[in-house]
């Protein structure tokens, strides 16, 4: 027999956002992006910071 699943209730999740930041490399001039996963009041201190 089949078994069934159960799914539990998620009570403490928390609203998190994906900050995506482009950055040149001081070497080749070239640019890569730097990616954090954090709380939406603090996205505008991540894109500020050098």
């Amino acid at each position: 027999m089949a078994k069934k699943s159960v799914a539990t209730l998620q009570t403490g999740s928390k609203r998190l956002t994906k900050a995506i930041k482009m950055v040149k490399s001081p070497k080749t001039g070239a640019y890569t992006f730097v990616e954090a996963i954090m709380d939406p009041t603090q996205v505008n201190d991540f894109i500020a910071k050098k």
